[in-house]
C-alpha cells in the first residue's frame, strides 16, 4: 500500500499570503503539492463553516493564512480570523477531531520561504495524524 498523502485546503489572503505562495512558486522553492489553494480577499472573510465543510467533505487539513498583524488591507480582518480560528479549534476538540488539522498563520508577500516551510511542516503533521476520520463516516 502506498504512503498516505494528505489533502489540504488552503484559504489564502489575496494581498499577502497568496502573494507569498506565488513567490515560493516563482522562486522554484520545493514544497509538497498537497495543498489546494482558494484565494480569498481577506482571511477575515473565511467563515468557520467553510472550514467545517471542507473537513466534512474529506479534506485532511485546512490552512487559513493572512497578513501579519497591522498589515491587513481591510484593517482588522486578520485579527477576526485569528479569533475565529481559536474558537473553531476548541469546537473541533468537542467534535472529536484533532485541532492540529486546522491552522492559522501569518504569511506576507515577501515570505515565500516561510510559506514553503509551512506547507512542508503541515503536510508532515497531517501525515502523522493520518486520514481525516470523517472520510470513513461519509
Amino acid at each position: 500500500m502506498s504512503e498516505f498523502e494528505p489533502n489540504i485546503i488552503g484559504f489564502l489572503c489575496n494581498w499577502c499570503s497568496y502573494a507569498g505562495a506565488d513567490l515560493a512558486g516563482t522562486s522554484r522553492m520545493k514544497y509538497p503539492a498537497n495543498i489546494k489553494t482558494i484565494r480569498v480577499m481577506c482571511s477575515g472573510r473565511v467563515d468557520p463553516v467553510y472550514i467545517l465543510e471542507a473537513l466534512k467533505k474529506g479534506a485532511d487539513g485546512v490552512l487559513v493564512a493572512g497578513c501579519h498583524p497591522g498589515d491587513c488591507h481591510y484593517q482588522s480582518g486578520n485579527y477576526k480570523a485569528n479569533r475565529r480560528m481559536k474558537l473553531l479549534k476548541t469546537m473541533l476538540v468537542e467534535l472529536g477531531l484533532e485541532p492540529e488539522r486546522v491552522r492559522f498563520e501569518y504569511v506576507s508577500a515577501s515570505e515565500g520561504k516561510k510559506y514553503a516551510d509551512l506547507i512542508l511542516e503541515m503536510t508532515e503533521e497531517i501525515k502523522r495524524l493520518g486520514p481525516n476520520p470523517l472520510k470513513k463516516i461519509i
